[in-house]
């Protein structure tokens, strides 16, 4: 991905042009009615429960339709479409009648993870705001980008700008699994509500900050693929008065370890490369040594070791797998007739399921467990499946990238990242639309809570997002 960072500095301070002063201004005087809106929006989102087990994305969906036709938008223009309950949002707002430009596409999903309330310290369904953060489900995945990219219309239109291309906003369902995964349900059905030159994706990428203050600004180049499989062991049973080794439980117990203790292999492609020799230039110390020592030729294995330990870092030099979830047995009294648990891979670019899955039965080297690709339609199906490769460099998209970024986070390195989830840019990506991941959204690097307990975001973190977004699709689409 050395493309990132071969756009000239002079070519983009031209192309920014007056923008840089006038953006500093903007930045600095989000008015007291717009941080209003923007926190009003976010509430509505997350008191929205709209988890695939009894929430709906239809209800936030409607929701966001009636800010929009609010706002001046026209019916035809805003949509609720899709299955029941996982109903998607597509908007488009219209640019120049003269314009040849294809439209762009931002897409954020609206689903988020299962929340337990007992898990919790704060109900996850309700909207805090204590010790400068907001607390709730999705507050960092992922509706506070949901949010932004709302009121980012909202306030274009209340200023009557016109857009030098149409702007089409997808928020979307089932990124976060279920059946009904609205990118890829949108794109097989109704493909041209939703064509476009290229798309904007802030589910992943966006600043990394230490104590709030930025470090680094991400964008996705690539990403890993999502794989599930179930290790499976079944056994005639019996009373449990009479144990034995060979039960369902045990192996599948005694796979999960072995599992737990492998590690794959270290491997680095294009963007991870230039993600560690970027990276290296702002980490201090060890760290940093042992960046640039993984980069060289031969890696220097020490140095690999010592990254490994933090998850991140290990994530994006590996594959990994880990155990999520089990079921087994059906008596207190019995001994198990089925054991079956649930691994979750995230797999290196290049590589394939099937390559993983025989790797997972040499592993654990039992004929009783066997391991099968989960295939659903949420998830990447198809054990020859490979990860989409990077996208093309488009020059307008990095360009306002660098003039919104360099202008709110004056300093602060733009660096390509390899995605160690996944996302929906691999649907786009597969249709043909390049995908970009990035947002303004900082979370801490200690403070990464999406998907788990307590998620938040930082108040001043949340409002500098929503700037950063109002600012760039302003940048990108206009002259300014």
């Amino acid at each position: 991905m050395s493309s990132l960072r071969n756009i000239r500095r002079a070519a983009i301070l031209a192309a920014c042009g007056p923008f840089v002063v006038s953006a500093w201004s903007q930045q600095t005087a989000m008015s007291a009615a717009d941080r209003a809106l923007a926190r009003e929006v976010f509430q509505e989102l997350i008191e929205t429960n709209t988890s695939n087990s009894v929430g709906s994305t239809t209800v936030a969906a409607e929701a966001m339709r009636k800010r929009l036709l609010d706002a001046g938008f026209a019916p035809e223009d805003v949509v609720v479409i899709g299955p029941d309950r996982h109903g998607n949002l597509v908007a488009r707002y219209r640019g120049a009648a003269d314009s040849t430009k294809k439209p762009m596409l931002i897409i954020a999903h609206l689903d988020v993870v299962e929340a337990r309330r007992e898990d919790w310290t704060t109900d996850p369904f309700q909207f805090v705001e204590k010790d400068g953060y907001f607390y709730g489900r999705g507050t960092q995945d992922m509706k506070d980008s949901d949010a932004a990219a709302v009121v980012s219309l909202i306030r274009l239109k209340r200023e009557g700008f016109v857009p030098d291309r149409d702007i089409i906003l997808a928020l979307t369902a089932g990124e976060e699994g279920g059946e009904d995964n609205g990118v890829d349900w949108l794109l097989k059905n109704h493909r041209e509500m939703i064509d476009a030159e290229f798309a904007i994706n802030p589910d992943s990428g966006g600043p990394t900050t230490h104590d709030a203050r930025p470090m680094e600004l991400g964008v996705e180049a690539t990403e890993k693929l999502y794989a599930d499989f179930h290790l499976t062991a079944t056994n005639p049973g019996g009373h449990s008065s009479k144990p034995t080794r060979d039960n369902a439980l045990y192996h599948v117990a005694d796979a999960l370890g072995k599992i737990e203790r492998y590690t794959f292999p270290f491997e680095l492609n294009s963007v991870t490369r230039a993600y560690f020799t970027e990276m290296a230039k702002v980490a201090k110390g060890q760290q940093a040594t042992d960046m640039r020592a993984i980069v060289a030729s031969p890696p220097s294995v020490a140095a690999e070791a010592r990254l490994s330990a933090d998850p991140h870092y290990n994530s994006t030099m590996r594959t990994t797998c880990v155990a999520t979830m089990m079921t087994a047995g059906h008596a207190p009294n019995a001994l198990p007739q089925f054991a079956q648990a649930n691994v979750n891979c995230r797999i290196l670019p290049g590589h394939t399921p099937a390559e993983v899955r025989t790797k997972l039965t040499s592993v654990i080297a039992d004929p009783k467990v066997d391991v099968k690709l989960v295939v659903e339609v949420a998830s990447d199906s198809g054990e020859n499946d490979k990860s989409i490769s990077p996208p093309p460099l488009n020059q307008e998209v990095f360009t306002a990238l660098h003039c919104v970024a360099g202008t709110m986070f004056p300093g602060v390195p733009i660096i390509p990242d390899m995605e160690t989830g996944a996302s929906d840019s691999k649907f786009t990506m597969a249709a043909g639309i390049p995908s970009y991941g990035f947002s303004g959204m900082g979370i801490d690097d200690n403070d990464v809570r999406a998907h788990g307990k307590d998620e938040r975001i930082h108040v001043e973190a949340f409002y500098t997002g929503v700037q950063f977004d109002y600012l760039y699709l302003k940048k990108l689409t206009g002259s300014n």
